[in-house]
């Protein structure tokens, strides 16, 4: 018999003394006890258990290997008799367990617990066992562990660059005032968690503005998420922002789907192309800004996210408003942060430090050590009013690098309809200060009504003169009352 069962084989004897067969019951009490022997003597930690006056009842079979002491040697005798310094008995006194202590046996410092054991309120018995060998071990698990926490700084880095954003503020390129300015409005916006307005014409980087917001704020460890009204049948965007349940609706996914706002919790979301949001959708997504709950489509469980909305658009949503088609609340809820970028045209100092931007980046997929832009190209690439702006140029410059010869680009490496454009700009100088006059009043009154999509009561507005007063102009100096098709 182990170490451990020295008791058991005691209480055997002593009960087949009598010279009488076993009686039920205490058969299957010995066959517990024998059980309970055996599964201490498993533990390859040392085990000691005493009474409540510190006789050791137990001692498993590693504990007699460690101290080198013979089996059974040890059953009945109080436990500072066997283990030096022993503390078991003083927790069978006080009860107050003893949790990971440091204790010295054999010239070794070790971890221990002392465990007390009550029946019907007293204390009966003391459970200890040694955890570790020796603290070397313990040493040798805190160097794993620091080598898992630098791991997790360096998976927590990855999960930046993986799920966070593409863009960040480095990557918005401009040395123009407002792009300064918008940078700086954006930085100021990633301080705090309030709904942000971006808006802009098509191609002028609103995404990038808004991702870089998000990689700038406390919430880059966690989603950026991403919708575009615009690109969802209007039947399913619903369901696309608050999910649904298993049932909702025919062609639902077995166990439900979870919506863009509940994947966007802790992090942001992106609404893109918000003046295309139907109407009927409006007064829901109003509630879920105000409340930041919803509950999924089919369901009744509230579902509570802590997100922060960026929305877009190149809409003019004031306009809408006045035509009834999109919410005066909702719009008051979305422009809390408003930024407004303004197209290629109205900042033309942009224009060769993003092209350049654009060619390293395309010089480096294509192979080139660099792609020079002669001077004749540049004035052309500036002079010329992008009209789908940063979009288009981007256009511009991949097809121009896909069929260029030589290293640079030239002047007739560039689209035919840019060649056409500078040759019908030429610059004639001007004889008389009327004449200059007249060409800055016709620059000012087309800039104005670009800048507002030909919207004739916003333009009158920014140029501080009545609409009717803006018409007699238009008229006397040709401009047409829409903006002309690009060639």
């Amino acid at each position: 018999m182990d170490g451990t069962g020295e008791l058991v084989k005691k209480k055997r004897k002593v009960v087949q003394g009598k010279g009488t067969a076993l009686k039920p019951g205490v058969k299957e009490m010995t066959h517990r006890l024998d059980v309970f022997g055996r599964i201490l003597d498993s533990i390859h930690d040392g085990v000691m258990v005493i009474d409540a006056d510190g006789l050791i009842t137990h001692f498993n079979r590693h504990y007699y290997k460690f101290l080198d002491l013979p089996e059974g040697s040890v059953i009945g005798k109080h436990c500072t008799e066997i283990v030096e310094n022993s503390r078991l008995h003083i927790v069978a006194k006080t009860g107050i367990p003893e949790i990971n202590r440091t204790h010295q046996i054999k010239g070794q410092e070790m971890i221990v617990q002392r465990i007390p054991i009550r029946e019907k309120g007293k204390i009966v018995a003391v459970y200890g066992q040694i955890i570790f060998k020796n603290v070397k071990d313990i040493k040798k698990l805190a160097s794993k562990l620091s080598q898992l926490e630098s791991k997790v700084k360096l998976y927590e880095q990855e999960l930046i660059n993986l799920r966070s954003t593409r863009y960040t503020m480095a990557s918005i390129i401009g040395e123009s005032r407002v792009v300064q300015g918008l940078k700086k409005e954006a930085l100021k916006a990633t301080s705090n968690k309030f709904s942000v307005l971006i808006t802009g014409e098509s191609g002028t980087g609103k995404e990038l503005f808004a991702q870089a917001i998000h990689h700038a704020s406390p919430r880059k460890l966690h989603p950026f998420v991403r919708i575009n009204c615009a690109a969802i049948p209007a039947q399913l965007l619903e369901s696309e922002l608050f999910g649904y349940e298993k049932g909702a609706f025919t062609g639902a996914k077995p166990g439900g789907k979870p919506g863009k706002f509940e994947l966007a919790d802790r992090g942001s979301i992106f609404l893109d192309e918000i003046g295309e949001l139907p109407l009927e959708m409006q007064p829901k997504l109003l509630r879920v800004l105000e409340e930041k709950e919803f509950e999924r489509v089919g369901g009744n469980r509230i579902i509570r996210s802590d997100f922060r909305l960026i929305a877009a658009t190149n809409r003019d949503l004031e306009e809408m408003m006045k035509k009834g088609e999109f919410r005066r609340d909702l719009f008051y809820r979305l422009n809390v942060i408003s930024l407004h970028i303004p197209p290629l045209r109205e900042r033309r100092d942009d224009i060769l430090p993003l092209a350049g931007h654009l060619l390293k980046n395309m010089a480096y997929d294509v192979s080139f050590d660099n792609i020079e832009v002669s001077k004749e190209a540049e004035r052309v690439l500036e002079n010329y009013d992008w009209p789908g702006n940063v979009r288009e140029l981007t256009n511009v410059l991949e097809r121009i690098i896909s069929s260029m010869e030589g290293d640079g680009i030239r002047l007739e490496d560039l689209p035919f309809y840019l060649q056409k454009i500078k040759a019908r700009r030429p610059k004639n100088p001007l004889s008389t200060l009327k004449q200059a006059q007249v060409r800055a009043e016709i620059d000012v009154i087309t800039r104005a009504l670009a800048k507002v999509g030909y919207n004739k009561t916003r333009a009158s507005d920014i140029l501080g003169i009545h609409r009717t007063l803006l018409y007699k102009k238009m008229e006397k100096y040709g401009i047409p009352l829409e903006p002309e098709p690009q060639i």
